[in-house]
């Protein structure tokens, strides 16, 4: 499928700003089932200077700064990618969650030391009992790795409900889990949070996902939203991807953008400003089928 996507963040400034500097993460990556057709990005006011380069995971980040007074700034991507629906791996015939985990034991053969580095704790996911307690009851001894995160995926999809007032970035994964509650961000760093608390490399999946209006309604144009998953680290099979937000292994309606340890390796704008006072952010997304 073809996909359209227009992503508006805007902010507002009580007072002006008179330098910033922004960090940018909003180009779809380019993979094995999405190809990227066509991206541009404008920015109001117009950078001073602006550069782009690939990070440290493969995704593309445009850095900019502002060094006029402002008291606004608008950043607009729009992307036309082409996802292809590639069917995911039998959850069957991968190998059991034990061998995986054995791979991942220091030492590591050098054909895993790229995917190795997700098993570690990073800023917002880190490894604990409670966590891996959690994730203990889908891991049954000798059974498929990938059968394990499939219940996993589907645990917390019916344990945890959608609230988006529940949580906020920082928000320790303890309180998550505590309180049953949050979003897909949250459900992402769960579903990493409890990997990693086995032992297996999992990494975090930012992007977008098509969204459907209800029956007789009509498509609202930047209704849609950034979405967030994650993936795990199969031997001889590579990353897989799971949504825990919609219980389901993404398709052809999931888009990528970006990949890393948790979200703040992937956060679509960020920047710091002098002046500004209080400011607010508005943002919208359209992901519209073409």
């Amino acid at each position: 499928m073809r996909f359209k996507v227009t992503h508006r963040t805007a902010y507002e400034y009580a007072e002006p700003v008179a330098v910033s500097h922004h960090v940018v993460r909003l180009e779809p990556r380019a993979t094995s089932c999405q190809v990227r057709e066509q991206f541009a990005m404008n920015i109001l006011p117009e950078p001073a200077i602006r550069r782009i380069r690939t990070d440290y995971f493969g995704n593309s980040v445009c850095f900019f700064t502002l060094q006029e007074l402002h008291r606004d700034m608008e950043v607009v991507a729009e992307s036309i990618v082409n996802v292809r629906l590639e069917m995911p791996p039998a959850p069957a015939l991968s190998a059991p969650w034990e061998r995986a985990v054995e791979e991942f034991r220091d030492p590591v053969s050098p054909d895993v030391v790229d995917p190795y580095q997700f098993v570690f704790d990073s800023l917002l996911v880190r490894a604990n009992p409670e966590l891996a307690d959690y994730a203990r009851e889908s891991f049954a001894k000798n059974t498929p790795l990938l059968e394990c995160v499939l219940d996993l995926n589907e645990r917390i999809y019916k344990d945890f409900k959608y609230d988006p007032k529940a949580t906020i970035v920082s928000t320790p994964m303890e309180e998550v889990l505590e309180k049953r509650r949050g979003v897909c961000q949250d459900f992402a760093h769960l579903g990493i949070a409890c990997l990693r608390s086995m032992g297996l490399p999992a990494r975090y999946v930012s992007g977008y996902l098509r969204t459907k209006p209800p029956e007789g309604k009509p498509r609202l144009v930047g209704a849609d939203a950034s979405h967030a998953w994650f993936a795990v680290y199969c031997p001889e099979l590579g990353w897989v991807d799971f949504d825990p937000t919609n219980n389901l292994m993404p398709g052809e309606e999931h888009i990528t953008v970006a990949y890393g340890r948790d979200f703040n390796d992937v956060s679509p704008v960020g920047g710091i400003i002098t002046g500004g006072g209080e400011h607010e952010v508005k943002v919208s997304v359209d992901v519209e089928p073409i």
